[in-house]
């Protein structure tokens, strides 16, 4: 309950320790104090990268329909792969759409790379989840 969520665009996550001390953090340091934190206890924790599904904008790292968002998943012997998003102080993924699922979040990363072309180039890009039923 001490620690709170800020959007951070900055590159790469913050150490377990990181967060712990300034008390802040994005979802994936938030996810990624989470796993450790699961992995002293003796239980297997992943990473998972994806989207968070909001149509509401109520959740927490929610900046638009479909915003990228990071959260864990716990092994629980006898229940299996059980969803905890940190951020949110949720347990269950039903607004959570996982795109990777990694030990750490280095090999999960939603988006790497670079782009060369003409001046006129387009200088952003723009993600949009569309979800059926």
């Amino acid at each position: 309950a001490g620690i709170g969520y800020q959007a951070r665009e900055d590159e790469g996550t913050q150490s377990p320790s990181q967060t712990l001390a300034l008390c802040v953090g994005s979802c994936r340091d938030l996810a990624t104090l989470f796993v450790e934190a699961v992995r002293s206890l003796g239980f297997g924790a992943r990473i998972v990268s994806g989207y968070l599904h909001d149509p509401t904008r109520t959740l927490l790292g929610s900046a638009d329909v479909g915003s990228t968002h990071a959260w864990a998943e716990v092994y629980l012997p006898g229940a299996g792969w059980i969803t905890f998003d940190p951020t949110n102080r949720s347990v269950g993924g039903a607004n959570l759409i996982p795109v990777a699922v990694a030990r750490d979040i280095r090999q999960a990363a939603p988006l790497m790379g670079s782009f060369t072309g003409p001046a006129g180039a387009p200088q952003g890009m723009s993600v949009e989840v569309s979800v059926t039923s």
